[in-house]
């Protein structure tokens, strides 16, 4: 659970925006969403190996 002190006459949309920016940094939402339903461990697998190709061939090509 994320915390957010407000400060005493601090606006209220700045203090979204610091949650806001909490959020993001420690992905909670990413990890909400990959809770959300079962991957074997074969798909896991198979997607990070495909993550692993697509880096290698981009990485490949910005090297020419």
């Amino acid at each position: 659970m994320l915390i957010i002190k407000i400060v005493p006459g601090e606006n209220i949309d700045r203090a979204l925006k610091r949650y806001r920016n909490k959020v993001r940094s420690t992905q909670q939402l990413k990890r909400i969403r990959d809770n959300e339903e079962f991957t074997k461990k074969s798909e896991e697998k198979r997607e990070g190996l495909k993550k692993a190709i697509h880096r290698k061939e981009y990485l490949k090509r910005n090297e020419e």
